[in-house]
């Protein structure tokens, strides 16, 4: 590790995007400080991985794209040089599977809520009474339930649009993002834009048209939307790498296989133990280790942060990865892929026609399909042997899409408590535990999945925030 004039040194404990994003925040820094990651695990990247498969060299077992709406992700793939890399999927419709069958999600959607009635009245996937429920919301009075019941996801989605609306479109769109189920997901953590609109208007569906008009540039901009979602050429995980070599190449050490043991402050300053070798001192922690490993570290420090830290709870899925020749799909869609609402679901929450979506997974005649598993209050999936789930899997994909005989290849991915859920009063919790580490462990930052959005913009813009902030605290901005 170069030493930096001041001799000022910041711990990043944790090598998740997270962790990788404020280390390279803090390496390069006009005055920077000596940087020191630390992993617990033999790799970088947390839940961002990628390995070859089905002749393939490279697919992702986790995320394979980012919200670009949502700049962070964006921003950072532009200052390691991957702007004119940055690639969309192509453009297909998502379907759901309900009553027997896959219906094309109506455009129009904001998180699954309808932002548009047309598209929702011709489409097959609500009935008749559904359409006429979800049709009256503009004139039902204003929703504004107090406490946690107004931070109720569900609540707030059955009230404006009904059963319908929640159960065959919002449900499966947040749970195919968060593992989750909405009656127990707080609605400004989870779907700030849908609260946002509850706010500003009376009427959701008026509230939803009106963020969709301005995030086009307006009804008469008569430009294309850009796509929402883009990734790296070669697949999100080139970030990883990408941050390794930023971050080590301006003089930043990176340690896997290091798992911390234990934080100290001596005179001032944080001791920071490891299962090997000699305690590292530093002047900043930035923590960026799920809620109950960080639980554990302030556990002694900060007996309130570590109380409020175990209250966060997490579900574990299971991403099965297939490749079928082509022909063995009976009943084919173009699609970038379909979901299956909680009421219907047997084993897959959520399947991704990964070759459809993306140009550099194709190769003639395969399909790689990527078929999610598991969710909040139901693990059954992570439970069986990868015989039995692959049986399951291939049971529902059977009644899905007709897919006959066996894969060609197989990759299941297990992420054990890998989707943090946000219960109602969720912000105003991690805004008091905010509160409550600059009272008794100042110098000391949390950041990630757990705290204030899960996907990968929010916790790369949550890491560099906490590296600003470190930054700050060492006298290093």
């Amino acid at each position: 590790m170069t030493a930096v004039a001041g001799g000022r040194t910041v711990v990043v404990v944790g090598g998740g995007i997270t962790g990788l994003a404020a280390a390279y925040e803090l390496s390069t820094a006009e005055a920077k400080p000596c940087v020191v990651v630390l992993e617990g695990g033999d790799r970088l990247g947390g839940k961002v991985q990628a390995t070859p498969f089905a002749g393939l060299p490279s697919v992702e077992c986790g995320a394979d794209m980012f919200l670009a709406r949502t700049p962070a992700a964006v921003e950072l793939a532009r200052d390691l040089g991957l702007a004119d890399d940055l690639v969309a999927p192509a453009s297909l419709p998502a379907y759901v599977w309900s009553r027997g069958q896959l219906h094309q999600l109506p455009p129009g959607l904001v998180l699954g809520a309808p932002a548009r009635l047309g598209p929702m009245a011709r489409s097959r996937l609500l009935s008749w009474r559904g359409k006429a429920r979800a049709a009256v919301e503009p004139l039902l009075p204003r929703w504004h339930p107090a406490g946690d019941e107004g931070d109720t996801l569900g609540l707030a989605v059955r009230a404006r649009f009904g059963d319908e609306v929640l159960d065959r479109l919002v449900g499966p769109l947040i749970g195919g993002i968060n593992a989750g189920d909405p009656d127990h997901l707080s609605l400004r953590a989870v779907t700030p834009q849908i609260a946002d609109a509850l706010t500003a208007h009376r009427s959701l569906l008026v509230g939803l048209r009106a963020q969709a008009r301005a995030a086009s540039g307006g009804p008469s901009s008569g430009q294309a939307p850009a796509s929402p979602f883009l990734a790296p050429r070669g697949g999100v995980s080139v970030l990883v790498e990408q941050l390794r070599t930023a971050v080590t190449g301006a003089g930043g050490e990176i340690r896997t296989a290091t798992p911390v043991a234990a934080l100290e402050r001596q005179d001032g300053r944080w001791m920071v133990q490891t299962t090997s070798g000699p305690a590292i001192g530093a002047d900043a922690v930035v923590l960026t280790v799920p809620a109950p490993d960080a639980a554990t570290l302030l556990g002694e420090l900060s007996p309130e942060a570590a109380t409020a830290l175990r209250t966060i709870t997490a579900a574990s899925v299971v991403m099965i990865t297939l490749a079928v020749p082509e022909d063995a799909i009976t009943r084919p869609i173009t699609a970038s892929g379909y979901l299956v609402p909680r009421s219907e679901q047997r084993t897959i929450t959520a399947c991704s026609w990964g070759s459809s979506k993306w140009a550099e997974w194709r190769l003639p005649g395969q399909v790689v399909l990527r078929i999610s598993a598991g969710r909040d209050g139901d693990e059954r999936a992570l439970g069986l042997g990868d015989d039995d789930l692959l049986e399951a899997v291939l049971s529902d994909l059977d009644r899905h899409i007709g897919l006959r005989g066996h894969p060609t290849a197989t990759r299941i991915t297990r992420w054990w408590y890998a989707m943090p859920q946000y219960a109602p009063g969720h912000v105003e919790r991690v805004d008091a535990l905010t509160a409550t580490l600059a009272r008794d462990v100042p110098g000391l930052w949390l950041a990630g999945a757990a705290y204030r959005g899960l996907g990968l913009p929010a916790c790369i813009a949550q890491g560099r925030a906490a590296a600003r902030a470190a930054l700050a605290t060492v006298g290093q901005a």
